[in-house]
C-alpha cells in the first residue's frame, strides 16, 4: 500500500528494501559510521523485515526517510527509528509517519525511542517526555491506551 504526499511516496511494509539504501539513509543522519563492513548492510534489511510495521518515505527511486515500529501487534509498540533526509524535514512528514504507526494500533501503548532535542516534536505527536535533559541517554517517550488516557480520547 502506497500514499502520495506532497509530491512523495509513503510506502507501507517491512519487506523490500535493499540493506544497502537503508544503511545509506542510517549514514546520512550520522547513527552509522562508513567504515562499517559492507557485509552489515543485511543487518538493515533483517531489521527492518522483523519490525511490526514500516513506512518509508520515496523521491522517484531515492529512499529520502523511513520509520520502523516493533510491537507485540495487541498491546505495545516502540517507534524504533525515525528517520528523514535534512532536506525533507519540516515538511510535516515526520508527523504524518507517526500518525500512520499510531494507526495500526490505536488503542495500544505506544514509546518513542529518542533523544531530548526531539522531545518537543514527540510532545506534539501525543506522547509525554520526560523533563531531564541529558543530552547522553536515550529516554522512551510514552503514550498510554487511548483507554487509559482520559475522557477527551473517548
Amino acid at each position: 500500500m502506497y500514499e502520495y504526499y506532497k509530491g512523495l511516496v509513503i510506502r507501507e511494509g517491512t519487506g523490500g528494501v535493499d540493506g544497502a539504501r537503508l544503511r545509506k539513509l542510517y549514514e546520512a543522519v550520522g547513527w552509522c559510521g562508513s567504515s562499517l563492513p559492507l557485509w552489515q548492510n543485511e543487518k538493515f534489511e533483517i531489521a527492518m523485515k522483523n519490525s511490526a510495521w514500516a513506512f518509508t518515505v520515496w523521491d522517484g527511486e531515492e529512499l529520502v526517510g523511513m520509520v520502523r515500529v516493533v510491537s507485540d501487534r495487541v498491546m505495545v509498540a516502540s517507534i524504533q527509528d525515525l528517520i528523514l533526509l535534512d532536506e525533507y524535514r519540516r515538511m510535516g512528514l515526520g508527523r504524518k509517519l507517526v500518525e500512520k504507526c499510531l494507526a495500526k494500533l490505536p488503542s495500544g501503548n505506544w514509546t518513542a525511542r529518542t533523544t531530548p532535542e526531539n522531545y518537543s516534536f514527540y510532545e506534539k505527536c501525543g506522547f509525554s517526555m520526560p523533563r531531564e535533559n541529558n543530552a547522553t541517554m536515550e529516554y522512551d517517550g510514552y503514550r498510554l491506551s487511548r483507554a487509559t488516557r482520559g475522557k477527551e480520547d473517548h
